[in-house]
């Protein structure tokens, strides 16, 4: 497998888990819904992060991306509801 075939299925595994630990928070879900609301979820907590400047001061960069996804989700999930 190629390293960025490795690196996609790294990145929806990170988007799974965040939108799974992000349904803890604000409820719902399924499968395909933790998969696009972390994907989702990792772009827009990525970019918050980034132009907030905020740095969490872990070690774990994998630690940081499900962090990032994880807030991220819940922010798209909650605008999403409002929406609706």
């Amino acid at each position: 497998m190629s390293e960025a075939a490795q690196g996609w299925i790294a990145f929806l595994l990170i988007g799974l888990v965040a939108g799974f630990l992000a349904s803890f928070v604000v409820g719902g879900g399924g499968l395909i819904r933790y998969l696009v609301s972390g994907v989702i979820g990792a772009f827009v907590g990525g970019f918050l992060f980034s132009a907030l400047g905020i740095s969490l001061g872990i070690e774990s960069a994998l630690v940081v991306q499900i962090v990032h996804a994880t807030v991220g989700a819940i922010i798209v999930v909650i605008l999403a509801r409002m929406i609706a």
